[in-house]
């Protein structure tokens, strides 16, 4: 009995904390802070109010996002490993690139925030600058990452059978979603995108994450 709870990849357990750190920081600093997140083009005054109005409760957010991307390079590791299972060095690649991509374009934007909570962010010219790359690296660029780590894991998933098909059919799903991200650069309007591929990523690398941990008796 005392097999059955433990893990042979305890590592790939870093898919769950992607998405729950990430959500956990975002709705705790989102709760607390005393005004509403400024969103991309927005007035400058609103940007410096958000950030150094409630720099306290940004840095919770900050830190969830530093945490969700440390989970998300651990994890690409994880996605590797089974595209190497699988036979296909062209998965490992794109698991490794859009895991690297991913988690550094999200600390790159997690320390734009960071530094517009502190004396930078007083000076209009480097809080516009500031807060336009915080959204392009933590939104198009970081979903770009995430299509090509999602686009492994289900095809890897698939060929090796270490997924379900439904799930590793979702990770296809969601990769072709996250893969419109980039063009939120070129079309502003179409940012809803982001969120539409990045709320469902946490799930299924969260599950995704639990079965690669428990190895074959998860099967």
């Amino acid at each position: 009995m005392a097999n059955d709870s433990r893990f042979d990849n305890p590592e790939a357990l870093s898919g769950v904390l992607t998405g729950v750190s990430f959500v956990g920081g975002l709705a705790t600093g989102l709760s607390l802070a005393d005004a509403p997140f400024p969103q991309p083009g927005a007035d400058v005054k609103d940007v410096q109010r958000f950030f150094l109005g409630s720099s306290g409760p940004e840095r919770i957010n900050v830190t969830g996002q530093l945490l969700s991307a440390a989970s998300l390079a651990v994890f690409s590791r994880s996605v590797a490993q089974l595209a190497g299972r699988a036979g296909s060095r062209t998965l490992e690649v794109a698991a490794i690139a859009g895991g690297a991509l991913a988690s550094a374009s999200l600390a790159a934007s997690a320390k734009a925030a960071a530094a517009l909570t502190t004396g930078i962010g007083g000076n209009e010219d480097r809080a516009k600058s500031l807060h336009r790359f915080l959204f392009a690296a933590g939104g198009p660029v970081h979903g770009g990452g995430l299509a090509l780590l999602l686009g492994a894991l289900g095809l890897a998933g698939l060929r090796t059978g270490a997924l379900p098909g439904p799930l590793a059919i979702a990770a296809l799903a969601a990769a072709g979603v996250n893969a419109l991200a980039p063009l939120v650069l070129a079309v502003p309007k179409a940012a809803l995108v982001i969120p539409a591929g990045r709320f469902p990523t946490f799930v299924i690398l969260g599950i995704a994450g639990f079965r690669l941990a428990r190895g074959p008796k998860a099967r």
